[in-house]
């Protein structure tokens, strides 16, 4: 029995599906009965728990061969990560109670970097659950492809993307949900040792402006690429209702700057299979 927390999502449902098409076991870890009857519909075991009590988790965790750690996104947390130390210290506290057989975390690309920044929840997160005595892989996906859902409006409307990543013909690693939820059910399905980092990009490293390529064959009109200046960041931020843009604006300096990347060499990253066209395509079709 795999357990997968953060089902409902992209990652988890997609994880979910490569599981139940390969005719293995899943429990549905989820808030709610509600939110777990579709997955019961599908013949998953339907957990309840919240990631916040280490009771519920633990019940949740207890016998399954393997669970997969995906804790909820804090795209404005507060000063010093709070949430995310006191989210990682009860997951580790519901794992070291259960004991299942193996452990598969979601982390981040640059989870090893030392500058503080939006991603630090992850790094805070890998750390709580390194010593723990059932085996540990950590995934650290690149940039999500998903997140271009946001530039389907404003190239629709207005035959433009807003971009943050800059210089605009800089590429970098991106990757689907798809592929990440795909390799997370390969790889809870393996036999490993002690913990590993497993680091998973797309087939090929992308830029601002190959990404408005994209929108302009997808869509069929021309999409050209325009740069949201820095020092409009935080403003900008904070009208959306972020509290304290700081750590995102950190996050992107991150990438921009460089030092939000891979830990290990190019030729052992894992590569995925879904490309920039069949993911723009993906979102342009779900937004229809």
């Amino acid at each position: 029995m795999y357990a997968i927390t953060g089902i409902t999502g992209k990652v988890g449902s997609a994880m979910a599906r490569a599981l139940l098409n390969a005719n293995q076991p899943v429990r549905a870890i989820v808030r709610d009965a509600e939110k777990g009857r579709a997955f019961a519909e599908k013949g998953c075991e339907v957990a309840i728990a919240d990631m916040d009590d280490a009771a519920s988790l633990t019940a949740a965790f207890r016998g399954a061969e393997g669970v997969f750690i995906l804790p909820p996104s804090n795209f404005d947390p507060a000063p010093g990560f709070p949430e995310a130390r006191q989210g990682a210290a009860t997951i580790r506290q519901a794992l070291s109670a259960a004991a299942p057989g193996r452990v598969v975390c979601l982390s981040t690309i640059g989870a090893q970097a030392k500058q503080p920044n939006l991603l630090t929840q992850r790094t805070i997160l890998e750390e709580a659950l390194t010593g723990l005595t059932m085996p540990l892989t950590v995934l650290r996906p690149s940039w999500f492809l998903d997140n271009l859902q946001w530039d389907v409006e404003s190239a629709q409307r207005d035959g433009v993307i807003h971009s943050f990543l800059q210089p605009v013909d800089a590429t970098f690693p991106m990757v689907s949900t798809e592929d990440v939820g795909r390799v997370a059910a390969e790889l809870i399905q393996e036999q490993w040792a002690g913990t590993r980092i497993v680091e998973l990009e797309g087939p090929r490293r992308v830029s601002a402006n190959d990404i408005a390529a994209a929108f302009t064959r997808i869509l069929g009109r021309t999409v050209r690429t325009e740069v949201v200046p820095r020092e409009d960041w935080a403003g900008l931020f904070r009208a959306q209702g972020m509290n304290d843009p700081v750590p995102r604006i950190q996050m992107l300096d991150g990438f921009n700057e460089g030092w939000i990347t891979f830990e290990g060499e190019d030729t052992s990253i894992r590569k995925g299979r879904v490309d920039l066209d069949q993911a723009v395509r993906a979102l342009v079709e779900g937004a229809r």
